[in-house]
């Protein structure tokens, strides 16, 4: 007799493993399927050039989204981040144009630059905290007020101009040398080479080069890596769960709530004013909007990377593959020439699918747990 899908009785443990295989992997499944069917269809997708400029354009969502994966998992939203990378951005640039223009070493001023750029960056965060956790503002107003506030600082730093300009060409150069270089390059006919990407090559070779180690991204994987240990195998990471799950019992449990929020708001806004350097090396100059479409898309990635709106749970993982997933339906649309219009349109249906497959996920582990 043949069994099929249709006769597997309801409640069977092979259907319940599978089941619950898709729902906890579905993110993994659509990437794959994702960089499948553009290899196929998209001339020029799958290619180390594309792959590396790709990874690379995705750092900043990443970046974002891992600030915001925190906040999330506490039952909050940040929706500040996106212009607290534009302020470090133009903090940054600002800082070392100044600082060079005035006779300072190049070492120095970018050290001082990005330094106070990330110092900067965490005030915005910090009266987030102390406004959502000691004042009991929601968090939804609290950082949509800061949201209007560093945007009004950002561009008043640049004199109302969308881009600090007239940096120095050494300075250019160096920060060219970080934002658009590598530790290790791909070369067609001469294979891999380190540091230094070489120049004066044919057109259809230097086509074809490819960072295999790009600095930006090589950052993101440091910050990735350090805030996933966090999350995942410290105090830290245990009590910011505990929050998320019930406030209150944590509040019982001896969690100094009312702190850990507003280091959990901190920790937010660093992780943009990282994006916000990263962003000035990557384009020498200081953008005061580097980040205005890419607020709503690190609160995609991390709802598809399966973090709960309602709290308790979420991973730096799966907020990473959100964000490479949004960025391969960018580029792989792009590629295949579709108007960039109905980018918005897939991104918001996959961010419905995120969401229907978490409530589908907590309906079945009800189930399973009242079997």
């Amino acid at each position: 007799m043949t069994v099929s899908a249709a006769n597997v009785p309801k409640g069977s443990p092979a259907r319940d493993r599978v089941l619950d295989f898709m729902a906890q992997n579905w993110a993994y499944i659509f990437l794959l399927g994702m960089v499948i069917f553009f290899s196929v269809t998209g001339r020029g997708f799958l290619t180390l050039a594309n792959f590396s400029t790709l990874l690379v354009t995705s750092t900043m969502v990443a970046l974002m989204a891992i600030g915001q994966t925190y906040v999330v998992i506490t039952a909050g939203i940040d929706l500040s981040i996106g212009w607290t990378v534009g302020l470090s951005s133009v903090i940054c640039a600002r800082v070392m144009r100044d600082l060079i223009n005035g006779g300072a070493d190049l070492a120095p001023a970018i050290l001082i630059g990005v330094v106070l750029a990330l110092f900067f960056s965490l005030i915005p965060g910090l009266v987030n905290g102390v406004l959502i956790a000691r004042i009991k503002v929601p968090a939804f107003i609290a950082t949509l007020g800061m949201f209007g506030i560093v945007r009004g600082a950002a561009f008043l730093l640049t004199d109302g101009q969308q881009i600090v300009g007239g940096l120095p060409n050494n300075l250019q150069d160096a920060l060219r040398s970080v934002g658009s270089g590598s530790l290790l390059w791909w070369v067609p006919e001469q294979g891999i080479v380190f540091l230094n990407r070489p120049t004066d090559l044919p057109p259809a070779i230097t086509r074809g080069i490819a960072g295999l180690l790009p600095y930006p991204l090589i950052i993101t994987i440091l910050v990735v890596v350090v805030f996933g240990f966090i999350l995942s195998r410290m105090q830290f990471g245990r009590h910011t769960y505990a929050i998320g799950g019930n406030q209150e019992a944590a509040v019982r449990s001896g969690i100094n709530v009312r702190n850990h929020l507003i280091w959990i708001y901190v920790l937010s806004a660093f992780t943009a004013g990282v994006a916000g350097v990263l962003h000035t090396f990557r384009f020498t100059a200081g953008v005061p909007n580097a980040a205005e479409a890419a607020l709503l898309q690190s609160v995609a990635a991390v709802v598809i990377g399966g973090t709960n709106l309602f709290g308790g749970e979420g991973t730096i993982r799966g907020a990473v593959i959100g964000a490479l997933i949004i960025n391969v339906l960018s580029n792989g649309l792009v590629i295949l020439n579709v108007n960039p219009i109905w980018q918005f349109v897939v991104v918001g249906v996959v961010i419905i699918i995120a969401v229907l497959v978490n409530q589908a996920q907590t309906a079945l582990e009800r189930l399973k747990a009242n079997a």
